[in-house]
Formats: structure tokens, sequence, C-alpha cells
């Protein structure tokens, strides 16, 4: 388990996923959820994504425990599924990406909420983010955004670094086989998101980190632009430019 003293921000945060609290209808919930996404995710998600949900061989008819992922993820790129309480400030978040351990939350959307949740649930997060993991280049992009990010307190600075995460990690695309693939995990878990841009409703430009950092974050809306990466080598080299734009005193703001 991991201790306060490695993680002094996020210690209090930090809990123990009660498997055995879940209840019959939540595991039938999660079900159910898995099977209304997986149509889409079977002809639209990235090759990575589809590999790691092959390596992870996550549940679909029952809850995953986050300690049976961990012990997949962790020989293979460092990755810890951590259960935390809820929401996290941006430096326990980062301490905990600097640190592989990825922030899980254990609760579990109602029946009458299925379509959407204010806060993300495990469905978001292990669906959504964990198969990621797996793939070696995105989880040492992931980690080095932490590892960045952690060591910053210029707000304006993090707000920008938020959109390079919001338009990959939370919503990025990449261009496989002349289509457009998703990864993002809210395109990986939202139907609406995910129809929205299959059926043509965001425009989809190539990744350019410079626009990327000038594109506001909206999050009261349906996505009109998204951005699309040709290989993950890209975003993980973006996170390189990035800190050595912050090292030299660029201005990420301006």
């Amino acid at each position: 388990m991991t201790t306060a003293v490695e993680l002094p921000k996020a210690a209090r945060f930090l809990i123990e996923q009660d498997y055995d609290a879940y209840t019959q209808e939540q595991h039938e919930v999660w079900a159910e959820l898995v099977a209304r996404r997986m149509p889409q995710i079977e002809e639209h998600a990235a090759q990575e994504y589809l590999d790691g949900l092959e390596y992870l061989s996550f549940p679909r008819d029952r809850l995953p425990r986050l300690s049976a992922l961990s012990m997949k993820l962790q020989p293979r790129t460092g990755w810890n599924t951590t259960a935390v309480s809820g929401f996290m400030p941006g430096p326990a978040f980062f301490e905990m990406l600097a640190a592989r351990r990825f922030p899980t939350t254990s609760w579990l959307r109602s029946r009458d909420s299925m379509e959407y949740t204010p806060e993300p649930d495990i469905f978001d997060d292990v669906f959504g983010h964990v198969h990621m993991h797996a793939h070696r280049v995105f989880a040492d992009f992931l980690a080095h955004y932490g590892q960045v990010c952690v060591g910053i307190e210029d707000e304006a600075i993090l707000e920008r670094l938020g959109r390079v995460f919001w338009y990959t990690v939370e919503f990025g695309l990449i261009r496989q086989n002349g289509r457009n693939k998703i990864y993002g995990s809210g395109l990986i878990s939202s139907n609406g998101e995910c129809s929205n841009v299959i059926h043509g409703g965001c425009e989809v430009r190539a990744f350019v980190l410079d626009e990327v950092l000038r594109t506001p974050v909206k999050v009261d809306e349906m996505h009109h632009l998204l951005f699309a990466i040709e290989s993950f080598d890209q975003i993980y080299e973006a996170m390189h430019t990035l800190e050595a734009r912050i090292r030299s005193g660029s201005n990420l703001a301006a």
C-alpha cells in the first residue's frame, strides 16, 4: 500500500476499495454500462486502447477489483490503479500521476444516472482511462505530465498545461488507417461525446501543440473542436517540449 511518506499531498485522499460492499444491482449497472459502450468501442477506439482492453481482461459482468488491474499494469508500465475518496486538488492529483498512481474513484453511478454523472465514477476512471495505462509510450507521457505539473505553482501555466491534458488524456483522438480513432477517456466512456465525433458534429484538426495551447476548455457543451495525433510519440515529445519551454522561462499563457 502507498504510504503518506510517498504521497504526502495525496495521502488524505487514499482509501481501500471495499469490494464486498458492492451490491448485485451495482454489478448489473456496471455490466450494462460496458455492454452499451462496446459496439462503438470495438469500431472506433484506437488500437492501443483495444490492446489494453485485451491485456487487462477486466470483467464485463461485474465491477473490477483495482488491485487485480494494478497487478497486471505494474510489471508492464509501472502504473497502479489507486482508490481515492473523490475529487482531488491539483497538487495531490499531479503528485499521484508523477508516481504512476492513477487516482480512481470506487463509487458507481446509479441506474438513474446511466448517461451522465457530474463527477467521475469508477466506470469513467477504469473503463475510460486505465486501459491506456497498459501502453508504454502513453504511460510515460502521463507520468511525465504529472512530474512537470507537480513542480509548478503558476496558475496560468497550469491552465495551459491543463488544455494539453484535456485534448489528449480526456478527449484525444489518433489517426489510424485513414480514420480518426478515439482514446481519450471522455470519448471512450460517453456515448454522446463519441457520437458527436463519429457523426461529424465536431471538427477534428491535426494536433499542433501551439494551437492546443491556444484552445480554451469548455466543459458545459459538446465539443466543436478536437485534435488528432499521428502517434503517441507525438504527445510524449510534446511534453518534453513544454518542459523545456517552462525551464527557459517561456510564457505558455501568452
